[in-house]
């Protein structure tokens, strides 16, 4: 049996999706449903069992498992309560390696782009703690996942137990379906769909800064399938340990998306743009783009879906369904 922390939230779903497209069905998932139609991102899905937080603490005892596969997070970049998502992120985190340690199960977590902070200091998946340790994350969020990369390569440093594959995965901007609970953690271009197809024109944020056209703000938007592929690659090659960067090592600009978007709909772009509130624009981030070679030297040499393909797929397969859900 596998189990999938946080496995009805946004890759969660996709990863269960996967392993179940894969022909497996033993797996078991550990997420909240809320009352916000969660459990919809598993209408489609066979699970062997559904464990509410809670109850993860006795479910594991005595068990074995394949693997753990660990997504569950308090992942909003705005929370504020400082004990819940230390709790959430960073303990529960500690306490699932403990497990995984001592009955020999192999790990893989959800790390972020967030404890990259501002990016001055670039988007390098180093794997050193000196390295590490020059990261400023910006928000609770990516210090709480930051936090959890150095203890694990901490122990990695100073060769103590670990599990038998452990690997961190630094998610950069991912986009896709089963993301539509998140609210405004949801991609821009989910936000802005339905507005769009009725006609209304999309509004991005103007630039502020010196040389940087309006919406050309720029993200590596990656695809769900592409990062659920490396975790399926993963669990298929258990050698492989690290903390890897999961992005296409392409950036791109919001307006790149929104004018791939009104394509997919068969329309010309429709864009305005606005300025952007004073209160975020000393920290907004203009530019993020993966390092993708400390993957490519593990030996994942598969493709990164380009941005208009995956966003044609998105809008055609399931935004502009009235089944929008995988």
């Amino acid at each position: 049996m596998l189990l999938v922390t946080g496995g009805a939230g946004f890759i969660g779903s996709n990863v269960v999706a996967d392993l179940n497209e894969a022909g497996r069905s033993d797996v078991a998932v550990n997420d909240t449903l809320g009352s916000d139609g969660k459990w919809r991102n598993l209408q489609k899905r066979r699970l062997a069992d559904f464990i509410p937080p809670s109850g993860l603490t006795d479910w594991l005892a005595g068990r074995k498992l394949d693997a753990v596969v660990h997504l569950g997070a308090i992942s909003s970049t705005t929370a504020t309560d400082g004990d819940e998502v230390i709790e959430n992120n960073f303990r529960l985190s500690l306490r699932l390696l403990d497990w995984c340690t001592t009955t020999r199960t192999p790990f893989i977590y959800a790390s972020s782009a967030a404890t990259y902070g501002d990016g001055d200091t670039g988007f390098v998946d180093d794997g050193s703690l000196a390295a590490l340790a020059k990261l400023r994350p910006m928000n609770l969020y990516g210090w709480s996942k930051h936090l959890f990369d150095l203890a694990i390569l901490e122990r990695a440093a100073k060769k103590q137990p670990l599990p038998p594959q452990w690997a961190g995965l630094k998610f950069f901007n991912v986009y896709g379906p089963n993301e539509y609970h998140k609210g405004e953690m949801m991609s821009v271009l989910c936000k802005v769909f339905d507005k769009a197809k009725a006609g209304a024109p999309v509004r991005l944020f103007k630039s502020h800064r010196a040389g940087i056209a309006d919406g050309d703000q720029r993200r590596d938007f990656v695809y769900v399938d592409d990062v659920t592929a490396v975790v399926r690659w993963l669990l298929a090659t258990p050698s492989i340990n690290g903390l890897f960067n999961v992005g296409t090592g392409q950036a791109a600009s919001f307006r790149e998306m929104i004018e791939a978007m009104f394509a997919a709909l068969g329309r010309p772009s429709d864009i305005e743009y606005f300025d952007m509130p004073a209160a975020i624009r000393d920290t907004y981030q203009y530019f993020t783009q993966a390092s993708i070679e400390n993957l490519r030297r593990a030996g994942y040499n598969a493709g990164f879906t380009p941005l208009k393909t995956a966003v044609r797929r998105y809008v055609g397969e399931f935004l502009d369904r009235p089944d929008r859900y995988r």
